[in-house]
């Protein structure tokens, strides 16, 4: 079974082709194809890199004078050309769409219709710049590919369990009552881990209580117990939580109120603070990137130090209120492109925490492995390193709604 994943940014699309046997294998295999499209490197331009299982590349870069015109002529290097993984579109046998924002309907990821299609474009109130894209992405996958299923995997879906004390705000219910709640996001992610996380420690999902801290550019965490999301940081806005690499993360409101009030600010401008010139980036005035915070720090910049600093507090206070919500740990998750790939920022984010018998090995910390425990032998709460795999998540699903 053939299964294409589409996984649809703001500013990127990133896709791959699984080519699945008889069953699902235990392990992420290698896809037979992948492509990366990148709309910011050169205006008016996109970027498209693709990859096949075979070690041949093509990079190029076209006029982007649409997405769907972009995502076409991706998805065409599929059967067109000498870097070919197929010999025409009808071998594809399904499509599985990452659908930023489900809302409270959708629950569990679903095969696509009219029905879903209508919701996914009413939901864009709640994510206008995801939504958009990840309906664009269906719309131009049924040209191409006709009436083979299509499945959208809902990166809220995981937390659609969250129970109502952790998703309601104290807000008055007349605008609860219009969607605005907690619906919490990387839950593809979230849920790869959690079920990885097992099967690393060779342990029923049921049974263990896992922090997951999926920490990229964008962060989150959630705490799960018996295999479900009860708590997350994300709230109804991917802008709530951590502090991040370009967002603030939780402020005070008072602060947004404050803002609006100055003569030179609107709610354009304030939404572009708080989403691109906040978190690292507007601490170091450097960069959201923690390479680079790290190479300032290195460097002596105060700056760098103190975002780095006010990074890790926020991650040690929201693992804190993960901590109230489960009542105890047996798992600790990093995930993402910081989580994976530095050994600083779980080393500090562990200290402080040594009461709940957490110890990290700081030598199996330091020796850059993923999926793998780095907890010392007689910590009694596991720290695990996790190559998250997003789009074998989105493969999983629509293999199980086949």
């Amino acid at each position: 079974m053939k299964i294409l994943v589409l996984n649809a940014g703001s500013s990127s699309q990133k896709s791959c082709l699984y080519d699945l046997k008889d069953a699902l294998p235990d392990l992420p295999p290698e896809p037979v194809w992948e492509a990366m499209v990148d709309w910011t490197h050169h205006q008016g331009f996109a970027s498209v890199k693709v990859k096949t299982l075979h070690g041949k590349t093509l990079q190029t870069e076209i006029e982007a004078t649409s997405r769907p015109q972009v995502i076409t002529y991706m998805l065409e290097t599929l059967w067109n050309g000498e870097d070919a993984v197929i010999k025409h579109p009808s071998e594809i046998d399904l499509v599985g769409h990452r659908v930023v924002h489900g809302g409270a309907i959708y629950r569990q990821s679903i095969i696509i219709n009219a029905e879903v299609k209508a919701a996914i474009a009413q939901l864009a109130d709640f994510a206008p710049v995801h939504n958009p894209a990840n309906l664009e992405g269906i719309t131009t996958a049924e040209k191409i590919f006709g009436d083979i299923p299509q499945i959208a995997v809902f990166d809220t879906a995981f937390h659609a369990h969250l129970p109502p004390a952790a998703y309601t705000y104290a807000i008055p219910t007349k605008y609860t009552n219009q969607g605005i709640r907690r619906y919490g996001f990387h839950g593809i992610s979230h849920q790869y881990c959690r079920d990885r996380a097992a099967q690393i420690l060779n342990h029923p999902i049921a049974d263990l209580r896992l922090i997951t801290c999926h920490l990229g550019n964008g962060c989150s965490l959630a705490a799960i117990r018996n295999g479900q999301s009860i708590d997350t940081t994300m709230g109804f806005t991917p802008l709530e939580g951590l502090v991040m690499g370009s967002r603030s993360g939780s402020i005070d409101a008072g602060i947004l109120i404050h803002l609006l009030r100055q003569p030179d600010m609107d709610i354009n401008k304030l939404d572009h603070i708080l989403n691109s010139e906040s978190g690292l980036l507007g601490i170091s005035e450097i960069s959201g990137d923690m390479r680079s915070i790290f190479q300032a720090i290195a460097e002596g910049n105060p700056q760098a130090q103190l975002a780095f600093d006010v990074y890790v507090h926020s991650l040690r206070s929201h693992i804190g209120s993960m901590l109230a919500s489960l009542g105890g740990l047996d798992v600790l998750v990093f995930t993402a492109g910081v989580g994976e790939n530095s050994a600083a920022v779980r080393a500090t984010a562990c200290e402080g925490f040594e009461f709940l018998g957490l110890k990290i090995d700081l030598e199996k910390n330091n020796q850059r492995m993923l999926d793998v425990d780095i907890a010392a032998a007689d910590s009694s709460v596991r720290i695990l390193v996790i190559h998250t795999q997003e789009d074998w998540e989105i493969a999983r699903e629509c293999w199980n709604l086949q």
